[in-house]
């Protein structure tokens, strides 16, 4: 998409005191390739090792060791990029970027330039008022991590950490075509989502395992693009949003006071929520770019692409799209459930056999209201598929209510159990005896004759004595048949 043409709306305008004011966001998301060994060597990738405890002479740069390159690596930049419908390059290189820092062991960085090993694809990202937008990607490409300086260790001197010296990453280059804070954070999540489905990062970025360098510049709708500046290592799709929002207006200020934008690289404060200046931001020829002499051209065969191609899973958009056409949900339910595979497996073992409408309202707003509640995700979840299915199998029988299935899921979820045992031994089974009901009636109607008069004027007051009728048998009363003999007693059409 030309980000210059993009019709934007009035409501993702910035007002300033000299009118509307456009912001153009491009992101590079650096997502850690899911693999137990490095892009180079075959050091482990776990999380939370001891200091340098994962670390080989490869990493650590030690004289005459010669990378090796990881070919299951390879292969999930390969099935990520199909899964953005990317560009798969045949042949692509790895280069030298050159630059000094004290983590960084080689004194440079084997990454990609020219010649990365995808190129453009595209994401297709909902967002929450029913819009969708197409972010394009233009690039990715394969790079080894740098290491970890540590600064709190001692009064007077720096440590490093080298374990994640050399672990895989994919750099996920996007087109500017990000216009709003709101916007940025949907193509985030978009992202993470289609990287677990396809097992290529797992997408925490708690501990690093993806990060994002946010590129804002703001115009004037219409004008060529502004000059940007480039915010490092975002950890939080919070903290993104947090971030453009800061940095928008700061520009919009400078601009306004007649002041120039510095293309800069910045980093964002997230306890001030704001961005400090970092240093003057390089540009490509800063790095001294050239060839790998250690690494051979990576050369990739179709037949092998294909058979990455076949083997990939069903993704968030076409699993939405199924959901909506198979099982007749809405395109926002569906949305919540494809956002977690985990948790659009989970739905489908609900519904299966059932009323699809009613397993995802159970979903949606029971368990994962009720895990979000706990801090639980739904791999932890205490009720399971089958437990959450007896239970909705039990409202379908009418052997309870919808209001003592909520009892009941409170119950499971925090004790656990099997649905219909517990319905039998705590006496949870609804009311249908029309006698019982019928006298409840009666008790309800004949304890307010006034409001039984008002209610033949007003027919919308029956529902005020279901209500009563329901509270006195204690929820346990067939809503229907509670429903229907109010309007009969009440003399009600």
């Amino acid at each position: 998409m030309n980000e210059a043409v993009r019709d934007v709306a009035k409501s993702k305008l910035i007002e300033g005191a000299t009118g509307a004011w456009e912001v153009v966001i491009g992101m590079e998301i650096h997502a850690q390739i899911s693999s137990n060994s490095k892009l180079f060597s075959g050091a482990s990738t776990e999380f939370g090792g001891d200091p340098n405890s994962h670390v080989s002479l490869v990493d650590a740069a030690m004289p005459g060791m010669l990378p090796v390159i990881n070919a299951f690596c390879v292969e999930q930049a390969v099935r990520t990029g199909l899964g953005l419908k990317a560009a798969i390059n045949l042949k692509s290189v790895f280069d030298r970027k050159n630059y000094f820092y004290p983590d960084l062991p080689q004194g440079y960085q084997i990454s990609q330039y020219k010649h990365p090993v995808v190129g453009e694809g595209t994401v297709l990202v909902d967002l929450p008022d029913g819009e969708q937008i197409t972010v394009g990607i233009e690039r990715i490409h394969m790079e080894q991590d740098a290491g970890k300086s540590l600064h709190d260790q001692h009064p007077s001197k720096s440590y490093v950490d080298l374990n994640r010296s050399g672990v895989a990453l994919m750099e996920i280059v996007s087109r500017p075509d990000i216009r709003s804070s709101e916007e940025a954070r949907a193509f985030v999540t978009k992202l993470r989502s289609i990287l677990r489905y396809l097992g290529t990062c797992d997408g925490n970025m708690e501990e690093g395992s993806l990060r994002a360098d946010v590129n804002v510049s703001v115009r004037k709708p219409g004008a060529p693009l502004g000059t940007r500046c480039e915010i490092k290592n975002v950890n939080s799709i919070r903290f993104i949003g947090q971030a453009i929002e800061y940095e928008a207006r700061r520009q919009i200020d400078i601009l306004e006071d007649g002041g120039l934008i510095d293309q800069e690289t910045r980093l964002f404060d997230p306890k001030n929520g704001e961005t400090r200046s970092m240093r003057s931001k390089e540009e490509a020829h800063d790095y001294r770019y050239f060839p790998d002499p250690d690494l051979l051209p990576l050369e990739l065969t179709q037949a092998w692409v294909d058979e990455i191609a076949a083997g990939l899973p069903e993704l968030p958009d076409d699993k939405k799209a199924r959901l909506i056409a198979d099982f007749g949900l809405t395109p926002y339910d569906a949305g919540i459930l494809v956002a977690e595979r985990e948790t659009a497996d989970f739905f489908e073992k609900v519904a299966a056999g059932r009323d699809a409408k009613l397993a995802a309202n159970w979903v949606i707003n029971d368990l994962l209201g009720g895990l979000n509640k706990a801090g639980k995700s739904i791999e932890e979840s205490p009720v399971s598929a089958d437990q959450l299915g007896a239970i909705i199998d039990l409202i379908g029988e009418k052997v309870i209510s919808g209001k003592i299935a909520k009892d009941l899921f409170e119950i499971v979820m925090a004790e656990g159990g099997d649905p219909r045992t517990i319905v039998e031994e705590r006496g949870m089974k609804q009311v249908t005896d029309t006698g019982a009901i019928e006298k409840a009636v009666d008790e309800v109607i004949a304890a307010n004759p006034d409001k039984a008069e008002q209610a033949k004027a007003k027919p919308n007051m029956a529902g005020w004595f279901v209500g009563q009728v329901m509270k006195a048998t204690g929820g346990k009363a067939n809503p229907q048949a509670v429903n229907e003999l109010v309007k009969q007693k009440l003399g009600i059409e």
